[in-house]
């Protein structure tokens, strides 16, 4: 069993040419896949590849996930000496010195100072060899927020899977209920009639009728079929890989239809209490179900 459920956190790192690759994911319920990344200057060319392996593992949830680079800041860069610019400086600064009779002190220092006579810049990043670590940060971020995500997964399915045990015995209760209130009803509209007409002979097959009229008034087989049928789909979608959370949000509506249909063909109290308890559990079945991918 794999269920999966949309909370998660996994963190992956790579040390690299003297520089770390972090990579942090973090993941809640959301109804669909919706991937957010915060990547550092340089890299936005790996969002699609990011994306990609993203939604390799993940079909449904809002995925954060962030990637920071540290270390070997000076690696990629280089200091560029403007020759042509220096020595234009040069000669302004040697006509102001000889036209105003000014001593003439320049030091590589002050000339460097001017603008623009050394300019630093990096030098362009190899991407694909840039790729290997952050691919290998990424897989084992996406590994560990997996491995979280099917912990929590299992325990839900636990979960889901008693409340269903306890829902499948109500409904049973209410099963063998329905035989035993169709006979006190027809009981009781025997007695009814025969208060009423006193005397009168009553004709049995027009009672027949009525009694079978209630009955069918009564019976609720069709929706209990069907919920015996949607408790068994319910129970194989747990044991399924890959993402049932909207299967399993859909049952859960077909759940509460068939249980408002049997309680409006039958009023009794006992059952109606019955029935409560059952949409109760739903609503707590409900709840878990959000969270499953």
């Amino acid at each position: 069993m794999a269920v999966r459920s949309m909370t998660g956190f996994g963190r992956g790192e790579r040390e690299e040419g003297g520089r770390v690759f972090s990579v942090e994911i973090r993941c809640v319920n959301n109804r669909y896949l919706d991937v957010k990344l915060k990547l550092p200057r340089g890299v936005q060319a790996f969002e699609e590849r990011i994306r990609k392996l993203v939604g390799a593992v993940h079909q449904r949830g809002r995925v954060d996930l962030q990637l920071t680079i540290n270390g070997g800041g000076a690696r990629n860069q280089r200091v560029l000496l403007n020759e042509e610019l220096a020595s234009s400086y040069c000669e302004a600064i040697m006509r102001l010195s000889e036209r105003f009779g000014l001593g003439l002190e320049l030091t590589p220092q002050q000339l460097a100072s001017f603008p623009d006579v050394m300019v630093r810049e990096e030098e362009p990043e190899d991407i694909e060899a840039l790729w290997i670590p952050v691919e290998k940060a990424l897989r084992e971020a996406l590994e560990n927020c997996d491995a979280m995500r099917q912990q929590e997964g299992g325990a839900l399915a636990t979960d889901l899977s008693l409340r269903l045990d306890h829902f499948a015995d109500v409904v049973s209760i209410i099963e063998k209920r329905i035989p035993e209130l169709v006979l006190q009803r027809q009981s009781a509209l025997q007695e009814r009639l025969a208060k009423l007409l006193d005397s009168v002979v009553l004709d049995q097959d027009r009672l027949a009728q009525e009694v079978a009229i209630l009955a069918d008034k009564t019976d609720v087989t069709e929706e209990i079929v069907r919920l015996h049928s949607h408790m068994e789909q319910f129970s194989s979608f747990l044991k399924e890989d890959g993402a049932i959370g909207r299967k399993l949000d859909f049952l859960i509506q077909e759940f509460l239809r068939e249980v408002n249909t049997t309680v409006s063909k039958i009023s009794d109290a006992g059952i109606a209490q019955h029935t409560v308890e059952l949409k109760s559990e739903l609503e707590k079945m409900r709840e878990q179900v959000q969270n499953i991918e």
